[in-house]
């Protein structure tokens, strides 16, 4: 059992260093697909992240050609049953909340978040990047919805997050016909943040996650909040919920930082409280 979990642990590595956390999918010859070890472990990784006073922004980056192909379908399928038939209506139900819970641990994740696409980001993938606040990408990234092509009903928040970021039409586009989106079409609609050679790849989202770890991190991720749950709040509860952060973030540190810095006519130290 200890091995298993040290496995997971280099499988899906982290490092934490200026108020960054780096989380790295290190499994090139699986191109880096999450079987549910792997989603385990990166959930608990941005719920550490979210709950740290040290961590004020997170990376998601890959090793090898591919970002994340997925979920991993080359996991052994259990022994059947006598007496029972071969499938039973439901008993996909866990993978799929495990995939659900991924992405909502990204969306809700209260520090921003950076996926660094250095390749293919496929299904679950995707989602994962799409649900980033900011995606740097290389110029080989592509983001592919192919459950359609496989017989699959799409998962992992698909049907949720993609009319929300890229409009419904696209989204029907990509995931009714099995399509990709590729970088370029992707930085024309402003998903992709910045577009960089592989090899400025790591410097490009370190240099933004450094950018974003001297900000005001509370107000960041009350900011991130309110974006969010816009989307399925009508104007009251958005109202209501503004009136509410503004409330919250007054009593900040970096509140009073921000209002000094302005009245002293210098830029502001933020320090995340």
């Amino acid at each position: 059992m200890t091995g298993a979990v040290e496995d997971v642990t280099q499988q899906v590595r982290c490092t934490v260093a200026d108020g960054v956390a780096r989380i790295v999918f290190d499994r090139p010859e699986k191109r880096n697909a999450l079987g549910p070890p792997q989603r385990e472990r990166l959930i608990s990784l941005l719920a550490q992240a979210g709950s740290s006073v040290e961590i004020r922004a997170v990376v998601l980056s890959a090793v090898g050609r591919a970002f994340c192909a997925g979920g991993d379908l080359s996991l052994p399928r259990r022994d059947p049953v006598a007496g029972r038939p071969a499938r039973v209506v439901g008993e996909t139900g866990p993978a799929v909340r495990s995939a659900q819970a991924l992405i909502a641990a990204v969306l809700d994740c209260p520090k921003p978040v950076i996926a660094a696409v250095n390749g293919v980001a496929a299904g679950m993938g995707a989602q994962l990047a799409l649900a980033a606040d900011f995606v740097v990408a290389s110029p080989q990234a592509r983001f592919a919805e192919l459950f359609i092509t496989r017989g699959i009903v799409p998962d992992a928040g698909a049907a949720y997050l993609l009319p929300r970021v890229l409009g419904l039409h696209l989204a029907k586009r990509l995931l009714l016909l099995g399509g990709d989106l590729s970088v370029a079409e992707a930085e024309r609609l402003g998903i992709v943040h910045q577009v960089v050679e592989p090899e400025e790849l790591d410097a490009a989202a370190g240099a933004l996650a450094a950018r974003l770890a001297t900000g005001a991190t509370i107000a960041i991720g009350l900011a991130k909040r309110l974006l969010n749950r816009s989307l399925d709040a009508d104007r009251v509860a958005a109202f209501d919920q503004e009136e509410m952060a503004v409330a919250m973030n007054v009593w900040t540190e970096d509140s009073a930082e921000g209002l000094r810095s302005f009245a002293e006519k210098r830029d502001p130290v933020f320090r995340g409280w």
